[in-house]
């Protein structure tokens, strides 16, 4: 039997201050996903990103998964598995520093 696959742009480019936080995506046919988290640019003093994964039984309500990113304080490019999530996928977190900014793309891969 072939896997299924299926690969999401959830955020490109896109500019977050305060609070990193995707789009929400349906992945319960999916049996692992892989989040990419790729960090363009880190704009302010003592920038630190601490992201994590969240899952949820509605879409609207969240909870932390448990997998998270590492501390991110330079570009570049980080990924975070998850497997046993039910149905919906976010990646949620908080940007700290002064005047901190972070320009990011996220992207989510999913294979049954």
């Amino acid at each position: 039997m072939m896997r299924q696959f299926h690969a999401a742009a959830v955020e490109r480019r896109k500019y977050f201050k305060g609070e990193i936080s995707s789009h929400p995506m349906e992945a319960g046919w999916a049996g692992e996903a892989i989040f990419f988290l790729i960090v363009e640019e880190l704009k302010g003093k003592n920038v630190r990103v601490n992201a994590f994964v969240e899952i949820s039984a509605d879409g609207i309500n969240w909870i932390r998964e448990g997998a998270a990113f590492p501390v991110i304080d330079q570009p570049g490019h980080y990924f975070c598995k998850v497997s046993h999530f039910g149905n919906w996928l976010r990646i949620n977190g908080e940007i700290s520093g002064e005047e901190a900014e972070v320009k990011a793309s996220v992207h989510l891969h999913l294979k049954s």
